[in-house]
């Protein structure tokens, strides 16, 4: 554990941190001995994650309350970080749901798009130049960027979120191609079913699918940081979506829409 904090520095940034596996990032990352600036909107939530990770670890927790729905939410957490050495950036927070997209509420297809998309590319952008710095002094740097099994084929019903993970997924590929010189490690995690709060508000019935433990995600990701560029989390679904682009592609999503579409 002392070697991850070596390598990434004593400080880590994580969004999305107050459920799920951002709040799993959070808890493994204190484990490593790192201090976590936690962001999310629920300030209760963060500052009674925040009380738990200093008594277990011993560990500094800066909560950030900011909703990554609002378009200044990037500008906003590079700000609360300029005072802090960050080594290692968790864009992980998204939300996604489930229909025909003709049925989407306006409003909440804007806000996805704006958290899964908009803020993930700012985020990375804004945090890159004090990461190459930290890699030119000959100090660790590194990117985790969250995306979905969803992202590596379009899914029918589920349409918006996938096309929003599938950006994520290129983004997170293409940073890791672009940083890779620079001695900063990038990993794009793909979960599959996950204990998340983010499935349960997408509609998915988590009693009906076996889904992982959400700290178990998180460490198993971070132990492969510097195996980038991309880490599916279920073998069992990184079989299903392999031999599902490897159909042509007609058949794949065609069965897809017959598998997925709402009953009424």
């Amino acid at each position: 554990m002392t070697a991850f904090r070596d390598r990434y520095g004593r400080v880590a940034m994580v969004t999305g941190a107050s459920s799920g596996i951002g709040m799993a990032f959070a808890e493994a990352l204190a484990a490593r001995g790192m201090d976590v600036i936690a962001v999310a909107r629920r300030v209760d939530r963060l500052e009674a994650l925040a009380g738990r990770l200093r008594d277990a670890h011993g560990v500094a927790v800066t909560p950030l309350a900011i909703d990554l729905g609002q378009p200044d939410a990037a500008r906003a957490i590079h700000d609360c970080c300029a005072g802090h050495d960050v080594g290692l950036v968790v864009s992980n927070a998204g939300f996604g749901f489930k229909g025909a997209h003709e049925d989407a509420p306006p409003a909440l297809l804007a806000e996805m798009l704006t958290v899964n998309c908009t803020v993930p590319s700012l985020l990375a952008q804004g945090f890159i130049p004090r990461l190459k710095a930290r890699a030119a002094d000959g100090r660790g740097a590194g990117l985790v960027m969250t995306a979905s099994v969803e992202g590596l084929i379009g899914c029918p019903y589920s349409a918006a979120y996938s096309a929003s993970k599938a950006m994520v997924v290129a983004l997170g590929e293409a940073l890791w191609g672009e940083l890779a010189p620079a001695g900063i490690d990038v990993l794009t995690l793909c979960p599959g079913p996950t204990e998340s709060e983010a499935a349960a508000r997408q509609g998915v019935d988590m009693a009906a699918v076996a889904q992982r433990p959400a700290i178990d995600v998180a460490r198993e990701t971070l132990d492969r940081l510097d195996q980038g560029p991309t880490f599916v989390s279920d073998a069992k679904y990184q079989a299903m979506f392999d031999a599902m682009r490897a159909m042509p592609r007609r058949e794949a999503l065609t069965a897809m829409a017959a598998g997925m579409k709402p009953k009424r």
